[in-house]
Parts: C-alpha cells; structure tokens; sequence
C-alpha cells in the first residue's frame, strides 16, 4: 500500500468519516453516476489508504441511503432522485422560516457579527468570481444563522438538509446572473436581520429558497 496519503495523519475513526464525507459529496455533485459500482479496492489504491475504513464509509452512505448494497456482487450508487431534492427544499422552507424567526429572538451582537462578516466576504468573492469560495460562504451564510437560534438541536438538523440541497445545488444553478441577485437576496436577509423584523427576515428567506427552488426543478427537468 502506498504510503503517501493524504489521510495519513487521520486516526482510523476519523478517517473513515472523512472518506464518507469525501464520497458523499462525489456522490451528491454526480462525480459518480446513478448506479455506478463503488469499488472498495479502486478506492483504497486511488486514496492511498487500507480497505477498512473504505468499507466503513460506504456502510454509513448506506444508512443515509446514498448507496445501495448487493449481495455477491458490489456497492452501487443510488443518489437522489429530483423529487427527494425537492422535498428536501420543501423541509428547509418550512424549518429556515422557523429559524430566522428564532435567530432575531436570541441572538446577541457576536451572532449578528458573525453573520454580517460572512456576508461581506460573499460580496468580495463576487466581485473576483471565486466560486467555489462563494459556495462555501453561502453554506455558512445561513449556518451562521441556524447558530444564532442558541439551539443545538435546531442547528444540527438545519445543517444537514442544507448540506444536502446546498451541493445538489451547486451545479445547477449556473446561470450567469445567480450569484449577483443571489448576493442581493442575501444582502436583503442581513438587513431584515439587522432591523430586528421577523416578519420580513422570514420572507425574504423564503423568497430566497423558493427562487433557488424553482432552478434546481428548471435543471433536472432539462435533464431528463
């Protein structure tokens, strides 16, 4: 086994929840395609690590019924299906609203801080057109607000559907005008958070999904 890899330094337990992490998301931007076999050793060569942690990755893709497991013959890739997205979308709608209303009851000024600094490196990232920073501070744009509802509990189911519909999102909103009204859109989140107004932070966030919403259906539509 080769011995320069990039997980090296990784201790077992943590290792194979970064090989899920890394698979999951192959899996949800479609690195991998429906039905594709993963294969444990190819994966163990390419990754330059042993089998086990590999095959315990793939039993927890498993569990969040991204892969499905045959007997006699191999892993393969299951996915979503564009309704589960959409569903997903649906959940987020009806749990973000719920969230901004909690956010602006509890948070102090070191949550709105955090929020707005998010904020400005979005802005700054637009205008040099680093999408993959952009996409990593929209995640965190609304993390940020799921941390300051001060609820463990809210927060950690929020950033698991958002997770999952901020990376099926990603290459399905390429439309060239996206990240500036997507930046508008944000910037219209912030204000309504700064002015303290519930009513108008919940929907200027559910404007916000819905739109993004309505691309994600316009990109799987155009794929089928």
């Amino acid at each position: 086994m080769p011995s320069h890899s990039l997980f090296e330094h990784t201790t077992h337990g943590s290792l194979s929840s970064k090989i899920f992490e890394l698979l999951r998301e192959r899996i949800l931007n479609e690195e991998y395609e429906k039905g594709q076999k993963l294969n444990e050793l190819a994966l163990a060569n390419e990754l330059k690590i042993s089998r086990t942690p590999i095959r315990e990755a793939l039993k927890q893709l498993e569990l969040e019924g991204l892969v499905e497991s045959i007997p006699n013959k191999g892993v393969y890739v299951k996915g979503f299906s564009p309704r589960d997205i959409d569903d997903m979308f649906e959940v987020r709608i009806a749990l973000e609203g719920l969230a901004i209303r909690f956010a602006i009851e509890r948070m102090d000024e070191e949550h709105f801080a955090k929020i707005k600094e998010v904020f400005e490196l979005m802005e700054f990232y637009s205008m040099k057109k680093d999408q993959d920073k952009i996409d990593d501070l929209n995640i965190l744009f609304h993390e940020s607000i799921y941390q300051a509802t001060q609820s463990q509990y809210f927060e950690s189911l929020l950033k698991d559907i958002h997770f999952y519909v901020s990376i099926t999102s990603r290459h399905s909103i390429s439309q060239y005008d996206r990240n500036s009204s997507s930046l508008e859109e944000h910037r219209a989140i912030l204000n309504a958070i700064e002015a303290r107004d519930a009513s108008l932070a919940y929907d200027t966030m559910q404007k916000h999904i819905k739109k993004t919403q309505l691309l994600v259906r316009a990109y799987y539509a155009n794929k089928n």
